[in-house]
């Protein structure tokens, strides 16, 4: 195992976890990319302001890819990061409190100038224990947005859809869809509301299933079940029968149920 340290901006840190935990080098670095192996260990470092590390996560898998992902490389029209990984969060603080709990030293934002690098084991497993050393209630969340966000794009994978974030139509974004092939129009449109507005969700859900016939999901809290459901009755009761309500905590369920399910036919080579 090797242990590796990717250093980002705010912004591409958020939009890489945004993405569905993906994190691209530039073709300078392809002999780096090429030593990763799935099961390294990535701590997340974070630049100024914050200086520091955030998190860490493991390699799942890497690939080379040929169409823009990150919004700089859709802007230009050009592919600036092409050998991409993705990577499990094991621990990542939220961006609140990135700058106020964050790991780091002067040694740490000396390294941090090489963008990718491998770190040496001893400081690797010494900025990871810092963080195994603080309360469980400093590291874990309550679920977020963005963390079912990351989930059912996941599921959406191990299911071979092609599965995307923040996906574009006439109302804005739609936070989760699943296509079948590159041309299709989305099978599954998935909403997240933590604690957002539902009738603005319900509102692009409905208008997702007038225009592609999609399969649509709420994905909620189950304490807003009734609110969805006064909803259904009245404003939105075109789509009663086509909506499911999904509760946020089933979604970590089903991820955890599929990832360990594929990690068994993994492990028997099937």
């Amino acid at each position: 195992m090797n242990y590796w340290m990717a250093v980002g901006t705010i912004e591409n840190w958020k939009e890489a976890f945004e993405k569905g935990d993906v994190w691209g080098l530039r073709e300078k670095l392809k002999h780096r990319w090429e030593t990763l192996q799935e099961g390294d260990v990535i701590l997340f470092y974070v630049m100024r302001p914050v200086a520091g590390i955030v998190g860490y996560g493991t390699v799942k898998t890497k690939f080379r890819q040929t169409q823009p992902l990150w919004s700089e490389e859709v802007d230009k029209k050009e592919i600036i990061w092409p050998l991409r990984f993705e990577f499990n969060v094991e621990h990542c603080l939220a961006p609140s409190e990135w700058e106020r709990k964050m790991v780091t030293s002067e040694l740490l934002r000396f390294k941090a100038n090489l963008s990718f690098r491998q770190l040496e084991t001893s400081l690797a497993q010494e900025l990871i224990s810092k963080f195994k050393e603080r309360p469980v209630e400093e590291l874990e969340e309550p679920v977020s947005h963005k963390e079912i966000k990351a989930k059912l794009i996941e599921i959406g994978k191990l299911q071979d859809y092609i599965a995307e974030g923040e996906y574009p139509f006439d109302l804005g974004r739609l936070d989760v869809v699943w296509r079948r092939v590159a041309r299709s129009v989305p099978t599954y449109v998935f909403e997240i509301n933590v604690k957002g507005d539902l009738y603005h969700d319900l509102s692009k859900l409905k208008h997702a299933y007038d225009l592609w016939n999609s399969r649509i999901f709420i994905v909620a809290s189950q304490a807003d079940s009734d609110k969805v459901k006064a909803l259904l009755s009245g404003s939105f009761h075109e789509i009663k029968e086509q909506l499911r309500f999904v509760d946020l905590e089933r979604i970590r369920d089903l991820y955890e149920r599929k990832r360990a399910f594929v990690d068994l036919e993994k492990e028997l080579g099937i």
